[in-house]
């Protein structure tokens, strides 16, 4: 395997998880401070936004008659406590508990439904033995914030079961700080360990039938059938796909793992939370069924992506296709695998990297058995014509992959997302094309080359720039109720009447409506922008053009702060000028006329 191909594939298998980590970190909204992370670590900080745990959780002992003796939890608003982390000892032996009913709630780092307490609640003890004595308690809580505090161990001296119950060196846990939830470790033993390796291996024998891993290892075991290569050789490939498949788990969870310690609450298959890897393994798709189907072919020049991984002879193309599929795959958790990965995420790096290692192989077993057994492969169609219609035929399940990808992009973002990904998949479909038609002489050849070169930058751009917009408070939604109610107070009032396929609408928007002007001025005299969308048919916004005499919008109508004034109704073109002109005049009858439709 050649050394340059090898850290190139390396490098971008790192890529996508490293976009993926600063897609999910972007503006730190999963609080990947460096003060957080040093808590993670046990490590002191000046983070003081989360209850230290004695304030958090306070409990109050009291014996009900001689036999029973209850405890009753307070516990702040937004922390609540795990059932099946309380344990009760007394002279080192554990008692029963009798608990209230909680709320079951499904926790991402044991990977089951687990019962919480909220509020407050009481565990009644039993069983007890006779004062004097000392009571253990152990209990474990969170924040809903998504912070962990270690498991809190506290001693009760109790003399009688009259008195007070007072706890033995309450100090002890004064330091104990909200962290940032790491998985929260289960002792080690090797039978879990081992079946949970087996777990996981059959759950990676079970991902290569899903359907966004079958297209990739589909082509792949094509390639064997018109491999001319010697046993040994086809044995190499074999392991050369098992290593891609292996060393791309790893890595994943590693980064998983990685971030989980800074105190990101993610989960496994966290790359595909990332809108930014999602557009790119959509690009490589589409390219992928582009060359499949025949429309591009591509030269030796572009190798490097999606194509060589799938149909190259070599052994490096072998690690990629298997690195490919492993990319696409881990999000599917398949049948076995969630008591695997659970149980993973609550052990030391080494362990929990080992399990996802198993997964990975178990991927790659299918195709690495096929390398080792001739008869399978002397199974394999003989190659013919046949192959050149399959190959083809392969390309529409990956165009499907693509429809899923876009479906999974359009859920994270928005359908402005959906429009600029599919530009960038025409500008790639263009420059691919472009590539292709390249003249022969030096001058035209270059400047096609960097024709091509730009329209792939836009779209790399277009899916890493782009950001959903937020919610702005200056523009509500239009509905007549509103409408009456903000002029009922005497707030000025300025509508927007417009549709996402009206340009004339998008650009008054962007030229003249999101000017810092118009938006300073509308904040300072304090005017209520009403946003009215006929996208899709509205009754009421249908009703209301039809008020001032419009079949379609544009329309803009400005209602000053006084409850008897009429409409001013704004041109169909506006500039940050005519809006702010109709906001400061004072003479709304002469403004009325403005209308020049």
């Amino acid at each position: 395997m050649r050394l340059y191909s090898t850290l190139r594939y390396f490098a971008l298998v790192a890529a996508l998880i490293a976009a993926a980590t600063s897609a999910l970190a972007a503006n730190d909204p999963l609080g990947l401070t460096p003060s957080s992370a040093a808590n993670s670590l046990g490590i002191e900080s000046n983070q003081d936004e989360f209850l230290r745990v004695e304030q958090a959780y306070q409990v109050n002992l009291r014996y009900q008659g001689d036999q029973q003796l209850l405890l009753d939890w307070q516990i702040e608003p937004g922390y609540y406590l795990y059932k099946n982390n309380f344990t009760f000892k007394a002279n080192g032996q554990t008692l029963p508990a009798e608990y209230q009913a909680g709320v079951v709630k499904f926790d991402d780092y044991f990977q089951e439904e687990l019962e919480i307490f909220q509020l407050q609640t009481q565990v009644a003890l039993k069983d007890l033995p006779s004062p004097p004595f000392q009571l253990e308690v152990t209990s474990q809580g969170c924040a809903d914030a998504g912070l962990c505090y270690p498991p809190r161990k506290q001693l009760f001296d109790i003399q009688n079961t009259t008195g007070p119950i007072l706890e033995v060196n309450p100090s002890a846990d004064t330091g104990s700080r909200a962290t940032k939830p790491s998985a929260m470790q289960t002792p080690f033993s090797l039978g879990t360990w081992l079946a949970s390796l087996l777990f996981a291996l059959l759950g990676g024998l079970i991902l290569n039938l899903m359907p966004c891993v079958f297209p990739v290892l589909s082509i792949k075991a094509l390639s064997l059938a018109n491999s001319q290569q010697n046993e040994h050789r086809l044995h190499l490939h074999g392991w050369a796909y098992t290593a891609g498949c292996v060393a791309t788990f790893v890595a994943i969870a590693a980064a998983m793992l990685m971030l989980r310690a800074g105190g990101a609450a993610i989960g496994w298959g966290f790359q595909l939370q990332s809108p930014v890897v999602i557009a790119f393994l959509l690009y490589l798709f589409f390219v992928m069924g582009l060359s499949l189907a025949g429309a591009v072919n591509l030269g030796s020049s572009l190798m490097g992506l999606g194509q060589s991984a799938t149909q190259g002879s070599r052994l490096h193309h072998s690690w990629m296709t298997g690195a490919l599929a492993s990319i696409v795959a881990s999000p599917c958790t398949a049948p076995l695998m969630g008591a695997a990965l659970g149980y993973a995420v609550t052990q030391p790096a080494v362990v929990a990297l080992s399990i996802f290692g198993a997964l990975g192989f178990g991927m790659a077993l299918p195709f690495l058995l096929l390398t080792y057994v001739p008869t399978a492969i002397t199974a394999l169609p003989k190659p013919g014509p046949w192959m050149e219609t399959l190959k083809q035929a392969l390309a529409f399940p990956m165009f499907l992959s693509c429809v899923w990808l876009l479906w999974v992009l359009t859920n994270q973002t928005d359908a402005n997302h959906l429009a600029i990904i599919s530009f960038g998949l025409v500008l790639i479909a263009f420059a691919l094309w472009l590539w292709q038609h390249l003249p022969h002489k030096p001058v035209a050849k270059r400047l096609g080359q960097t024709a091509a070169s730009i329209c792939v930058a836009i779209a790399a751009l277009a899916a890493v720039t782009y950001q959903p917009p937020k919610d702005d408070p200056l523009w509500q939604a239009y509905s007549p109720q509103r409408l009456a109610q903000l002029r009922s107070d005497g707030q000025g009032v300025f509508i927007n009447l417009t549709a996402s396929w009206c340009l004339t609408c998008l650009a008054n928007e962007r030229v003249a409506l999101s000017s810092d002007s118009v938006r300073q001025v509308m904040n300072q005299q304090n005017i209520q922008g009403l946003k009215g969308d006929w996208t899709n048919a509205d009754p009421e916004i249908t009703e209301l053009l039809q008020q001032y005499g419009r079949s379609g919008v544009p329309l803009y109508l400005y209602f000053p702060p006084d409850t008897n004034s009429n409409a001013v109704i704004l041109p169909q073109l506006l500039t940050p000028e005519i809006v702010l002109n109709t906001f400061q005049a004072r003479n709304t009858d002469n403004l009325a006329t403005i209308d020049d439709i």
